[in-house]
């Protein structure tokens, strides 16, 4: 019955991604369309590309530094498999967090330390929110003499509200008692102590002040590379203008693609970016050419990830492969 339903839901997700991507491709010019991507300038592509790949980079290092703050003992080659791992099933799994889920569960079952390795996930994936909060609080704060679109200034109420809710949720213990006593009410037992558990496993973080430190300004970072990416997207296609607004609006399409209604956030970033940009001034069809040109770029990385970490766990599965035939015989 679960399989089922997981069934149905992935099958829910992909049709969602459809149907936004049908309703925003019936308002655009199809060929022109096309005509503005395959006319995109090639070598500024891959640069643009190049500058894609820095964020992966960093946000590799963001979570080993987790890792290694639990003592966490493990080869490069195997943080690597597992974040590898989980950039291609971001892809494949609905919402882009689906990739978080499979690499809690990979290294949880490499190091048996599950609650310690689902805390870390949780928590990189928490500073990198902080992170985009951050970069989009500073940005429109710098830019809105520029823009002065409200509903650009509720989004951002709205990211940084569920931001301050998390971390009360997370740290604060009035709030994460309230949430315990919810769930009693509920008759969610084992559920609560699971999340009880994860708290105290997070909890132990609270005090780590110089790692929180360090994690965020990866975060910070990687927003930048992926905002200096998008603008070498757009110079690519002939769309010339002020770079700030791409460090406001790429946080908040940041932001609308996680959320759990679509195979990898594929037809929100595309919406997402159709309405914005044309609030300052870019055509409709060049703003979802810059977006689909960014999603070929996550796709491109997605294929490498799921490539990379085929190779580097082949070892493994085949020595699994070969213990399972004695281990029926001995029995």
């Amino acid at each position: 019955m679960k399989t089922i339903k997981q069934f149905f839901s992935v099958l829910l997700k992909a049709g969602i991604s459809i149907a936004l991507l049908w309703y925003l491709f019936r308002q655009l010019d199809r060929n022109r369309l096309l005509d503005i991507i395959s006319h995109a300038d090639i070598r500024l592509l891959l640069l643009a590309f190049c500058v894609f790949v820095i964020p992966y980079i960093l946000a590799l290092l963001r979570w080993k530094m987790l890792l290694d703050a639990i003592k966490m003992e493990l080869p490069l080659k195997r943080i690597v498999a597992s974040f590898s791992g989980g950039v291609f099933f971001n892809q494949v799994l609905p919402s882009s967090i689906g990739g978080d889920l499979m690499r809690s569960i990979d290294l949880s079952a490499h190091t048996k330390r599950a609650r310690e390795v689902v805390a870390t996930v949780l928590l990189d994936r928490l500073s990198g929110y902080i992170g985009l909060v951050i970069m989009v609080l500073v940005s429109l704060v710098l830019g809105w003499r520029l823009i002065h679109e409200k509903n650009v200034l509720i989004s951002v109420c709205i990211i940084t509200g569920l931001l301050a809710a998390i971390i009360l949720a997370l740290f604060n213990k009035f709030f994460f008692k309230k949430i315990n006593m919810f769930l009693q009410s509920l008759g969610a037992g084992r559920v609560k102590e699971s999340i009880t558990s994860l708290h105290y496993e997070i909890h132990q973080f609270r005090s780590r002040k110089t790692l929180f430190l360090k994690n965020i300004s990866l975060s910070l970072a990687m927003q930048f590379f992926a905002a200096v990416s998008f603008y070498i997207i757009a110079r690519s296609i002939g769309v010339n203008t002020n770079f700030i607004y791409f460090l406001i609006f790429l946080p908040i399409m940041g932001a609308i693609t996680m959320l759990p209604i679509s195979i990898g956030g594929l037809g929100l970033r595309e919406n997402t970016a159709a309405y914005l940009f044309p609030l300052v001034g870019v055509g409709k069809d060049l703003a979802v050419a810059m977006s689909l040109l960014n999603f070929f770029f996550i796709l491109t990385c997605a294929i490498i990830g799921g490539l990379t970490y085929y190779v580097l766990t082949i070892h493994n599965r085949r020595l699994q492969s070969n213990k399972t035939p004695s281990s029926c015989c001995s029995g």
